[in-house]
Protein backbone atom coordinates (compact mmCIF):
# COMPACT_ATOMS: atom_id res chain seq x y z
CA UNK A 1 0.00 0.00 0.00
CA UNK A 2 1.19 3.51 -0.65
CA UNK A 3 -0.17 7.22 -0.15
CA UNK A 4 -2.22 9.40 -2.24
CA UNK A 5 -3.64 12.31 -2.76
CA UNK A 6 -6.82 12.39 -4.99
CA UNK A 7 -10.30 13.02 -5.59
CA UNK A 8 -13.51 10.68 -4.19
CA UNK A 9 -15.77 12.34 -6.35
CA UNK A 10 -15.63 15.80 -8.91
CA UNK A 11 -15.39 19.32 -7.50
CA UNK A 12 -13.79 21.97 -5.63
CA UNK A 13 -10.77 21.76 -3.04
CA UNK A 14 -13.09 20.08 -0.41
CA UNK A 15 -12.91 16.62 -2.35
CA UNK A 16 -9.52 16.20 -2.49
CA UNK A 17 -8.47 13.47 0.34
CA UNK A 18 -5.49 11.45 1.38
CA UNK A 19 -6.18 8.00 0.68
CA UNK A 20 -3.91 4.50 0.73
CA UNK A 21 -3.37 2.31 -2.46
CA UNK A 22 -2.13 -0.70 -3.67
CA UNK A 23 0.13 -0.13 -6.14
CA UNK A 24 -1.66 -0.27 -9.45
CA UNK A 25 -1.22 -3.04 -12.13
CA UNK A 26 0.15 -1.94 -15.51
CA UNK A 27 -2.13 -2.37 -18.12
CA UNK A 28 -0.94 -3.33 -21.79
CA UNK A 29 1.22 0.13 -22.77
CA UNK A 30 1.62 1.15 -19.30
CA UNK A 31 4.58 1.05 -17.31
CA UNK A 32 4.39 0.94 -13.33
CA UNK A 33 7.07 3.69 -11.58
CA UNK A 34 7.81 4.78 -8.39
CA UNK A 35 7.65 8.02 -8.38
CA UNK A 36 9.62 10.36 -7.55
CA UNK A 37 8.54 13.81 -7.93
CA UNK A 38 5.18 14.96 -9.83
CA UNK A 39 4.73 18.08 -11.81
CA UNK A 40 1.52 20.64 -10.80
CA UNK A 41 -0.63 21.70 -13.27
CA UNK A 42 -3.80 24.02 -13.98
CA UNK A 43 -4.69 20.80 -16.07
CA UNK A 44 -4.80 18.66 -12.54
CA UNK A 45 -7.75 20.51 -10.67
CA UNK A 46 -9.69 20.98 -14.27
CA UNK A 47 -10.32 17.25 -13.98
CA UNK A 48 -10.80 17.09 -10.41
CA UNK A 49 -13.68 19.79 -11.11
CA UNK A 50 -14.94 17.69 -13.79
CA UNK A 51 -14.05 20.04 -16.63
CA UNK A 52 -12.27 17.88 -18.78
CA UNK A 53 -13.30 13.92 -19.35
CA UNK A 54 -11.92 11.41 -20.95
CA UNK A 55 -8.43 11.01 -19.22
CA UNK A 56 -9.48 8.35 -16.14
CA UNK A 57 -9.25 5.44 -18.20
CA UNK A 58 -11.98 4.30 -16.99
CA UNK A 59 -10.38 3.86 -13.02
CA UNK A 60 -12.82 4.33 -10.34
CA UNK A 61 -13.14 6.58 -7.72
CA UNK A 62 -11.44 7.58 -5.59
CA UNK A 63 -8.65 9.19 -8.46
CA UNK A 64 -5.41 10.13 -7.99
CA UNK A 65 -4.59 13.47 -8.63
CA UNK A 66 -1.37 14.89 -11.11
CA UNK A 67 -0.62 14.38 -14.87
CA UNK A 68 3.28 14.24 -14.69
CA UNK A 69 6.10 12.46 -13.25
CA UNK A 70 9.18 10.77 -12.72
CA UNK A 71 10.43 8.36 -11.21
CA UNK A 72 11.80 4.60 -11.62
CA UNK A 73 10.62 1.94 -13.37
CA UNK A 74 8.89 -1.33 -11.08
CA UNK A 75 7.22 -3.05 -14.35
CA UNK A 76 5.88 -3.36 -17.40
CA UNK A 77 2.72 -4.25 -18.71
CA UNK A 78 1.98 -5.72 -22.19
CA UNK A 79 3.19 -4.62 -25.55
CA UNK A 80 5.70 -1.93 -23.83
CA UNK A 81 8.72 -1.74 -26.16
CA UNK A 82 12.09 0.27 -25.67
CA UNK A 83 11.85 0.74 -21.81
CA UNK A 84 12.81 -1.45 -18.99
CA UNK A 85 12.99 -2.36 -15.17
CA UNK A 86 15.17 0.10 -13.50
CA UNK A 87 14.82 3.01 -16.01
CA UNK A 88 14.91 6.32 -15.17
CA UNK A 89 12.06 7.79 -16.77
CA UNK A 90 9.59 10.42 -16.85
CA UNK A 91 5.61 10.96 -18.68
CA UNK A 92 2.66 11.24 -18.57
CA UNK A 93 -0.52 9.24 -16.81
CA UNK A 94 -2.75 9.89 -19.55
CA UNK A 95 -4.83 6.57 -18.80
CA UNK A 96 -6.15 7.65 -15.14
CA UNK A 97 -3.27 6.74 -12.96
CA UNK A 98 -2.26 10.07 -11.45
CA UNK A 99 0.57 11.14 -10.52
CA UNK A 100 0.48 12.47 -6.81
CA UNK A 101 1.29 9.17 -5.52
CA UNK A 102 4.00 6.63 -4.17
CA UNK A 103 3.69 4.66 -7.09
CA UNK A 104 1.81 5.20 -10.23
CA UNK A 105 1.19 3.80 -13.91
CA UNK A 106 2.13 5.94 -16.56
CA UNK A 107 1.28 6.17 -20.44
CA UNK A 108 4.54 3.72 -21.83
CA UNK A 109 3.94 5.58 -25.67
CA UNK A 110 4.20 8.64 -23.31
CA UNK A 111 7.19 8.04 -21.45
CA UNK A 112 10.85 8.55 -22.16
CA UNK A 113 14.29 7.40 -20.49
CA UNK A 114 15.51 10.15 -18.51
CA UNK A 115 18.80 11.24 -19.86
CA UNK A 116 22.28 11.22 -17.46
CA UNK A 117 22.71 15.02 -16.65
CA UNK A 118 19.15 15.38 -15.94
CA UNK A 119 17.11 15.31 -12.53
CA UNK A 120 14.40 13.75 -11.81
CA UNK A 121 12.96 17.13 -10.50
CA UNK A 122 13.34 18.71 -13.52
CA UNK A 123 12.20 16.16 -16.01
CA UNK A 124 9.01 16.26 -14.06
CA UNK A 125 8.39 19.54 -15.17
CA UNK A 126 8.67 18.66 -18.80
CA UNK A 127 5.32 16.14 -19.91
CA UNK A 128 3.67 19.22 -20.04
CA UNK A 129 4.97 22.92 -19.55
CA UNK A 130 8.34 21.64 -21.69
CA UNK A 131 6.44 20.20 -24.63
CA UNK A 132 3.78 22.43 -24.87
CA UNK A 133 6.84 25.35 -25.53
CA UNK A 134 8.63 23.28 -28.03
CA UNK A 135 4.75 22.17 -29.90
CA UNK A 136 4.00 26.14 -29.61
CA UNK A 137 7.19 27.38 -31.34
CA UNK A 138 7.94 24.72 -34.03
CA UNK A 139 3.88 25.48 -34.95
CA UNK A 140 4.68 29.47 -34.90
CA UNK A 141 8.25 29.10 -36.84
CA UNK A 142 9.73 32.48 -35.94
CA UNK A 143 12.63 33.71 -37.65
CA UNK A 144 15.18 34.88 -35.32
CA UNK A 145 14.58 38.51 -34.26
CA UNK A 146 10.65 37.98 -34.70
CA UNK A 147 8.73 39.53 -31.42
CA UNK A 148 5.96 37.35 -30.36
CA UNK A 149 3.48 38.46 -27.18
CA UNK A 150 3.26 35.96 -24.48
CA UNK A 151 -0.14 36.37 -22.53
CA UNK A 152 0.33 35.07 -19.48
CA UNK A 153 4.38 34.39 -19.48
CA UNK A 154 4.50 34.22 -15.45
CA UNK A 155 3.46 31.05 -15.02
CA UNK A 156 5.01 27.89 -16.09
CA UNK A 157 4.17 26.93 -19.86
CA UNK A 158 4.68 31.06 -20.28
CA UNK A 159 8.33 30.41 -18.92
CA UNK A 160 8.96 27.38 -20.66
CA UNK A 161 7.45 29.55 -24.14
CA UNK A 162 9.50 32.34 -23.26
CA UNK A 163 12.84 30.85 -22.44
CA UNK A 164 12.77 28.78 -25.19
CA UNK A 165 11.88 31.76 -27.52
CA UNK A 166 14.54 33.61 -26.29
CA UNK A 167 17.05 30.70 -26.75
CA UNK A 168 16.33 31.01 -30.73
CA UNK A 169 16.68 34.62 -30.84
CA UNK A 170 13.27 35.47 -30.99
CA UNK A 171 12.19 38.44 -28.84
CA UNK A 172 9.54 38.59 -26.29
CA UNK A 173 7.10 40.76 -24.89
CA UNK A 174 4.84 38.93 -22.30
CA UNK A 175 1.76 39.88 -19.72
CA UNK A 176 0.99 38.85 -16.40
CA UNK A 177 0.94 40.13 -12.78
CA UNK A 178 3.27 42.40 -11.25
CA UNK A 179 4.28 39.65 -8.68
CA UNK A 180 5.53 37.44 -12.14
CA UNK A 181 7.44 40.47 -13.37
CA UNK A 182 10.88 39.41 -12.14
CA UNK A 183 10.95 35.80 -13.50
CA UNK A 184 10.25 36.86 -16.78
CA UNK A 185 12.43 39.51 -16.92
CA UNK A 186 15.38 37.52 -15.29
CA UNK A 187 14.64 35.63 -18.96
CA UNK A 188 15.03 39.19 -20.76
CA UNK A 189 11.05 39.36 -21.58
CA UNK A 190 9.99 43.11 -21.66
CA UNK A 191 7.08 42.45 -19.23
CA UNK A 192 3.58 44.31 -19.08
CA UNK A 193 1.67 44.90 -15.99
CA UNK A 194 -2.12 43.47 -17.02
CA UNK A 195 -3.68 45.34 -14.04
CA UNK A 196 -1.80 48.28 -14.62
CA UNK A 197 -4.10 49.66 -17.54
CA UNK A 198 -4.50 48.83 -21.00
CA UNK A 199 -2.70 45.76 -21.98
CA UNK A 200 -3.35 46.23 -25.88
CA UNK A 201 -2.34 49.80 -25.72
CA UNK A 202 0.99 49.04 -23.57
CA UNK A 203 1.40 46.50 -26.27
CA UNK A 204 1.02 49.04 -29.09
CA UNK A 205 3.14 51.53 -28.05
CA UNK A 206 5.82 49.13 -27.53
CA UNK A 207 5.19 46.97 -30.90
CA UNK A 208 3.22 49.64 -33.05
CA UNK A 209 3.61 47.34 -36.20
CA UNK A 210 2.18 44.49 -34.51
CA UNK A 211 3.23 40.50 -33.45
CA UNK A 212 4.67 38.19 -35.80
CA UNK A 213 3.23 36.13 -33.10
CA UNK A 214 1.13 35.67 -30.58
CA UNK A 215 0.91 33.08 -27.39
CA UNK A 216 -2.20 33.07 -25.39
CA UNK A 217 -2.11 31.38 -22.12
CA UNK A 218 -5.13 33.18 -20.66
CA UNK A 219 -8.49 32.67 -23.46
CA UNK A 220 -11.48 34.69 -23.15
CA UNK A 221 -11.77 38.30 -22.92
CA UNK A 222 -7.88 38.59 -22.93
CA UNK A 223 -7.42 36.48 -25.74
CA UNK A 224 -10.08 38.47 -27.49
CA UNK A 225 -8.22 41.64 -26.17
CA UNK A 226 -4.67 40.86 -27.58
CA UNK A 227 -5.32 38.83 -30.52
CA UNK A 228 -5.75 41.72 -32.75
CA UNK A 229 -2.62 42.61 -31.91
CA UNK A 230 -1.04 39.68 -34.26
CA UNK A 231 0.10 41.09 -38.05
CA UNK A 232 -1.50 37.59 -38.94
CA UNK A 233 -4.90 36.22 -37.29
CA UNK A 234 -3.16 32.64 -38.22
CA UNK A 235 0.04 33.65 -36.06
CA UNK A 236 -2.67 33.50 -32.73
CA UNK A 237 -1.98 30.41 -31.34
CA UNK A 238 -3.85 29.36 -28.03
CA UNK A 239 -3.01 27.12 -25.43
CA UNK A 240 -6.35 26.73 -23.66
CA UNK A 241 -9.11 28.56 -25.25
CA UNK A 242 -10.24 26.22 -28.31
CA UNK A 243 -12.52 28.69 -29.74
CA UNK A 244 -9.94 30.58 -31.00
CA UNK A 245 -10.62 29.50 -34.19
CA UNK A 246 -12.89 32.37 -34.52
CA UNK A 247 -10.54 35.10 -34.31
CA UNK A 248 -8.71 33.81 -37.19
CA UNK A 249 -6.03 31.95 -34.74
CA UNK A 250 -5.07 28.08 -33.90
CA UNK A 251 -5.25 25.92 -31.66
CA UNK A 252 -2.04 24.49 -30.32
CA UNK A 253 -1.12 20.87 -31.82
CA UNK A 254 0.36 18.80 -29.23
CA UNK A 255 2.51 16.14 -29.67
CA UNK A 256 2.78 14.12 -26.02
CA UNK A 257 4.99 10.82 -28.06
CA UNK A 258 8.27 9.99 -26.57
CA UNK A 259 10.42 10.92 -29.22
CA UNK A 260 9.15 14.98 -28.21
CA UNK A 261 9.28 13.96 -24.27
CA UNK A 262 13.60 13.18 -25.23
CA UNK A 263 13.91 16.18 -27.37
CA UNK A 264 12.39 18.66 -24.69
CA UNK A 265 14.75 16.76 -22.33
CA UNK A 266 17.87 17.22 -24.44
CA UNK A 267 16.67 21.16 -24.41
CA UNK A 268 16.77 20.71 -20.75
CA UNK A 269 19.94 19.17 -20.32
CA UNK A 270 21.40 21.74 -22.71
CA UNK A 271 19.94 25.02 -20.59
CA UNK A 272 17.45 26.22 -23.82
CA UNK A 273 14.59 25.15 -21.65
CA UNK A 274 15.46 25.17 -18.43
CA UNK A 275 12.36 25.48 -16.32
CA UNK A 276 12.21 27.53 -13.66
CA UNK A 277 10.74 25.86 -10.51
CA UNK A 278 9.63 28.33 -7.90
CA UNK A 279 8.02 25.44 -5.31
CA UNK A 280 9.44 22.36 -4.19
CA UNK A 281 6.75 20.57 -1.37
CA UNK A 282 6.78 17.04 -0.05
CA UNK A 283 3.72 14.73 -0.81
CA UNK A 284 2.28 15.58 2.22
CA UNK A 285 1.69 19.03 1.42
CA UNK A 286 0.26 18.36 -1.92
CA UNK A 287 -2.86 20.28 -1.03
CA UNK A 288 -0.89 23.66 -0.39
CA UNK A 289 1.02 23.17 -3.72
CA UNK A 290 -2.49 22.20 -6.20
CA UNK A 291 -4.09 25.31 -4.18
CA UNK A 292 -1.35 27.58 -5.58
CA UNK A 293 -1.31 26.79 -9.06
CA UNK A 294 -5.77 26.57 -8.74
CA UNK A 295 -5.81 30.00 -7.50
CA UNK A 296 -3.31 31.15 -9.86
CA UNK A 297 -0.40 32.87 -7.68
CA UNK A 298 2.38 30.36 -8.99
CA UNK A 299 5.04 32.07 -11.02
CA UNK A 300 6.85 29.45 -12.31
CA UNK A 301 6.83 25.52 -12.01
CA UNK A 302 5.41 23.48 -8.56
CA UNK A 303 6.62 20.43 -8.34
CA UNK A 304 5.82 18.04 -5.34
CA UNK A 305 8.79 16.01 -4.55
CA UNK A 306 7.17 12.50 -3.26
CA UNK A 307 10.19 10.12 -3.10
Amino acid sequence: MGQAWGFGRYGGPEVQEFFDRPDPDPRGGEVLIRVDVAGVNPLDHMLRSGLVSGLDGGRPFPRVLGMEAAGIVLALGEDVDGLEVGDAVFGLALTGGGTYAETTVLSAANTARIPEGLSATVAATLPVAGTTAVDVLDQLDLPAGAMVLVNGVGGGVGLAVARLAVGRAVRVIGTGSNAKREHAEALGVRFIDYAAGDVAAAARELVPGGFDGIVDLVGGTSLRTVAPLARDPRNVIAVGDSSVPDLGGRFVERRLDRENLARSARLALDGILAPMITSVHPLSDAPAALATVENGHSSGKVVIKVA
